[in-house]
């Protein structure tokens, strides 16, 4: 029997001491032995039979803590896969602290955008995890040659913008995230940077985000009269190539993660009129092993998902997702 359990990593990152350290929780697919070493440290080894597993690095957004995320990185390793979130506090912007998914904000300049990624701790948190691969409950059970970078809010914006410079990253999928850059970085209101991605993308948005409807002045925009960011950015930031915008009607900015009222900007958000996991969750499954694992079964059912209905612009429906191809 197969089930799915985490473990806990730790990875130094860049920054100074003590803002230098990633901490890691990594889900995976386990063997239930039912032997007194599973009884006694509570430690399962990684299921054998179909490993290795492809490797999901999750970015969580600002403030939000990795474990809001568990059921969402749950059900994507419950589909086969490994999947990596981390907490990280370090310096946001302007002398705070908090979570972050480690922002390089120096390369995300105009004179600096495009030359390196604007989150180095994804390779920071790769590196380490060749380390996990050679010994322990995980010896031999990651696939380190076919990744997915997926992100949410802020994490799925870095996770745009830095994705090309690891070369093992097959995949990039996001949720409640675009690619407009703040103002106070230096750009013209309303800028939308092209994608630092060589790979399909999917991006996911609901239409009651208010965070995002929220955040419009830090782009030099109007919350009620600006274009929707994630739309923008699927049409402007990505190159060409297998790439999916899906939109939940009812779903909000924290769709895929149990919010927490203490921290973050939830309390920007819309109502969660529908519950826009298993939804995202199915498609991002799909799209990943499409992607990632090469499975010409998921390719077949992500071709035909949101057959229920087409529209003249080309997108589909399905279970109140409208998905539209580019």
């Amino acid at each position: 029997m197969s089930i799915i359990r985490s473990l806990w990593w730790s990875v130094r990152t860049d920054g100074t001491a003590p803002f230098d350290t990633a901490h890691l929780k990594i889900y995976y697919p386990a063997e239930v032995r039912g032997d007194d070493a599973e009884r006694l440290t509570g430690v399962f080894g990684a299921d054998p039979a179909n490993a290795p597993y492809p490797v999901v690095l999750f970015l969580s957004g600002v403030n939000v803590g990795q474990d809001a995320y568990r059921r969402f990185a749950t059900a994507i390793a419950e589909n086969g896969f490994v999947v990596v979130t981390f907490d990280r506090v370090a310096e946001l912007f302007g002398g705070q602290f908090g979570l972050t998914p480690g922002v390089d904000l120096a390369a995300a300049r105009p004179d600096t955008y495009g030359t390196a990624p604007t989150c180095p701790t994804i390779g920071a948190i790769l590196s380490s995890l060749s380390e996990l691969n050679t010994s322990g409950p995980l010896a031999g059970a990651l696939d380190l040659e076919r990744v997915a970078l997926g992100g949410h809010s802020a994490g799925g914006t870095v996770a745009l913008q830095s994705a090309r410079y690891f070369p093992e990253i097959a995949a990039v999928f996001a949720w409640g995230a675009h690619n407009m850059v703040a103002t106070m970085l230096g750009w013209a209101p309303g800028t939308v940077l092209p994608a630092q991605v060589t790979c399909p993308v999917l991006l996911g948005v609901g239409t009651n985000d208010g965070v995002i409807m929220g955040s419009a002045d830090r782009y030099g925009e109007d919350g009620l009269e600006r274009p929707d960011p994630v739309a923008r950015t699927f049409e402007e930031a990505l190159p060409d190539g297998a790439n999916l915008l899906a939109i939940i009607k009812g779903a909000n900015h924290f769709a895929i993660a149990d919010a927490d009222p203490t921290a973050a900007r939830a309390f920007l958000d819309g109502p969660a009129d529908t519950d826009a996991m298993p939804a995202f969750s199915r498609l991002t499954a799909l799209f990943l092993h499409t992607h990632v694992s090469g499975s010409a079964r998921a390719r077949a059912e992500l071709s035909a998902f949101g057959d229920v209905s087409v529209s003249d612009d080309g997108s589909v429906s399905d279970d109140g997702v409208v998905l539209h191809r580019r």
